[in-house]
């Protein structure tokens, strides 16, 4: 398997905080059977409803957030 996993926090944008963010979904996909090419997460807030997504390209070494929901290097405020 691969070794990355997310250098950040998700957190809720409008919350600004993860506490409450749930995964409704997640993907990983597969290249050759064993090396992780793509990581996808839903996320929803119980808080407020918001919705967003994360996802991460082996390919590009790259992470996007769609959504209501941000990609932050720091620890949170309220954990």
């Amino acid at each position: 398997m691969g070794s990355h996993y997310r250098t950040g926090m998700i957190t809720c944008a409008n919350c600004d905080t993860p506490q409450f963010l749930q995964i409704t979904q997640s993907r990983v996909y597969f290249e050759d059977g064993e090396m992780i090419n793509e990581i996808s997460e839903t996320y929803e807030c119980t808080l407020c409803g918001s919705t967003g997504q994360y996802a991460y390209d082996d390919d590009r070494d790259e992470e996007t957030v769609t959504g209501d929901v941000t990609l932050t290097k720091e620890r949170p405020k309220f954990a």
